[in-house]
């Protein structure tokens, strides 16, 4: 006992988030339920189109199933440990996460590169590969809800110098590595995202919030128009029709796996564009071959599993009565939606393709891994979410200032 009343003395900020979380209770089981129910629906497409797979790429049918069943394995290895190690500890352990997130950059940076897939966005050590952007997200989440969660403690969320000025930079790191060198402007997207709706929900005043949109959207045209190929993808999104056989080959033979589905789909075992004529099938354009199987019906009950995943951690954060876990699970529902916007508006033509997975069904170990990882932080706070709290009018999460100062009441057991 006197050890950590020591700690507590050393770090009172550490003894304060202690005292808010509150007594443990039963966690929230439905987010790891509709977890798993997009982890099956994901395993499930794959198994469907491995021999697809296998045939173009000459490997064992159950080569893509063996790999992907290996990564909801760990998977679930990486929730368990996110969901047990406590938060107080991910809160201090930011920097060394930092640090092994920049250190895995710079090895993508410096490894040699696959041809198939030149840009320097994976560590390969052997057989084994690992795409050194997810990390990245995980450590900005955990860094930043202790960022916010600091300057709401000490009165200075809206201050330029110690507020808005640190995320400014924290953006410049991530558009010069994730933009410039690793040519990954999708996952840039999603943790510009991260960083807005957390630094909105933190109560950063709109004004800043603009300017930081701002210098984003510059940042944005910037990249866009000094590389041919986003230019090229632009002009593919924009005209289509015109693009088809070019850069906009796989966002047409997109289209048309989603318009061949129909209503009821083409079945499971049933699939055209699987095999070789629609690129990154299992990863990026899944969604398509989703739609291409089970068609409209199929693919509005996907929506709607990962509406109710959604609405799970929308209403953890509700409850949580700490700035940190609160601001933690905002920024996982923050991650894991704007990549599935993205992913789902890109194969039905309303936005441009960039190259990023859908959470928990595409192909892939790190995705799949470091989602799981991050649900396992929101399951471990949903134990001290109260079981009631005020709802806004329109049961929508309140914003800014009003979100952290939302009263809760905590559990009583």
């Amino acid at each position: 006992m006197r050890p950590r009343q020591t700690v507590a003395r050393r770090r009172p900020e550490l003894r304060s988030a202690q005292l808010q979380l509150g007594r443990k209770h039963r966690p929230d089981y439905w987010l790891l339920i509709w977890c798993a129910a997009l982890l099956a629906i994901g395993l499930i497409v794959v198994y469907a189109i491995s021999p697809a797979l296998a045939a173009a790429h000459h490997v064992s049918g159950n080569y893509y199933v063996g790999k992907q069943l290996l990564a909801i394995g760990l998977s679930l290895v990486a929730l368990v440990v996110t969901s047990q190690v406590p938060l107080k500890w991910w809160r201090q352990a930011y920097k060394p996460i930092l640090i092994v997130a920049g250190i895995a950059t710079l090895l993508a940076l410096i490894l040699p590169v696959d041809p198939a897939y030149p840009a320097h966005r994976w560590v390969r050590l052997g057989g084994l590969s690992f795409q050194s952007v997810e990390l990245v997200k995980f450590a900005v989440l955990i860094w930043l809800a202790g960022f916010l969660a600091r300057r709401i403690q000490d009165g200075s969320i809206s201050s330029t110098q110690q507020t808005l000025k640190p995320l400014f930079i924290a953006l410049a790191v991530i558009a010069a590595v994730v933009v410039v060198i690793q040519s990954d402007l999708g996952s840039a997207g999603v943790m510009v995202a991260i960083v807005a709706i957390m630094a909105f929900v933190a109560g950063l005043p709109m004004g800043r919030i603009m300017a930081i949109s701002g210098v984003v959207l510059i940042g944005l045209v910037l990249a866009v128009s000094a590389t041919p190929y986003r230019r090229d993808r632009l002009q593919a999104f924009l005209h289509p029709e015109a693009h088809c056989q070019s850069s906009g080959y796989q966002a047409c033979q997109a289209m048309i796996a989603v318009g061949s589905g129909g209503v009821i789909g083409l079945g499971l075992g049933s699939s055209v564009q699987a095999y070789g004529y629609l690129p990154e099938a299992a990863n990026d354009s899944i969604f398509a071959i989703y739609a291409e199987k089970f068609g409209f019906i199929g693919s509005v009950i996907l929506l709607a599993v990962f509406v109710a995943f959604f609405t799970r951690l929308k209403n953890i954060a509700e409850r949580l009565p700490d700035d940190f876990s609160r601001l933690l699970v905002v920024g996982v529902l923050a991650w894991l939606s704007t990549q599935t916007l993205i992913n789902v508006g890109a194969m039905i033509g309303l936005l441009p393709l960039k190259g990023i997975t859908l959470p928990f069904i595409s192909y892939g170990g790190t995705s799949v891994v470091f989602a799981a990882a991050a649900v396992g932080l929101a399951f471990q706070a949903s134990q001290y979410a109260s079981l009631s709290a005020p709802r806004t009018p329109a049961n929508d999460l309140p914003s800014g200032r009003d979100f952290r100062n939302t009263t809760v009441r905590r559990a009583s057991y």
